[in-house]
């Protein structure tokens, strides 16, 4: 039996080595096309192991896997990347929290103590300087950049004076 024989009889093993290598680097990369291909690769074992022709068996491999990767795979990402309800990241739970103003802060320069963490702070366009031992709230973060506005006094501190 010669090696092209032997490959065309076996072909059920390829596919199934094409189909772990591809689900070890799906493992890897966790982008959702090599699992895609994998199921493709299934899609040949089965017509390989039903005595498929081999061009049959590649265009069963093929068809399954554009499939998957036009029909599913939307969809799974879809629901990968879909957070809870009210779900906010770290960052979007500074917006609104106060903030100790460490150095003069303007539009331009200056830093300030926010949830026990150090960050650059900036003023935003319609804020006058900042001074330092003030407190302000944070109104949005841009990288690692916190841009505050000046706090509003607290109307039960007032009364209690």
């Amino acid at each position: 039996m010669t090696t092209a024989e032997w490959i065309i009889s076996n072909a059920w093993v390829i596919w199934l080595a094409l189909f772990l290598l591809l689900a070890i680097i799906e493992m890897l990369s966790l982008d959702l096309y090599f699992i895609m291909l994998g199921v493709g690769a299934l899609g040949g074992v089965a017509v390989a192991l039903l005595s498929g022709p081999m061009w049959l068996q590649v265009l069963v491999f093929c068809v399954i896997s554009l499939l998957m990767i036009f029909l599913v795979r939307p969809i799974a990402v879809k629901h990968l990347r879909k957070s809870p309800e009210g779900f906010r990241t770290n960052i979007e739970r500074l917006i609104g929290a106060d903030a100790l103003i460490l150095e003069p802060t303007s539009r331009m320069s200056g830093s300030a103590k926010i949830r026990g963490e150090i960050w650059t702070a900036r003023a935003e366009s319609s804020v006058p300087t900042m001074n330092p031992g003030t407190y302000a709230v944070v109104s949005r973060i841009d990288g690692a950049t916190a841009y505050l506005t000046a706090k509003s006094p607290d109307p039960a501190n007032e009364t209690a004076s």
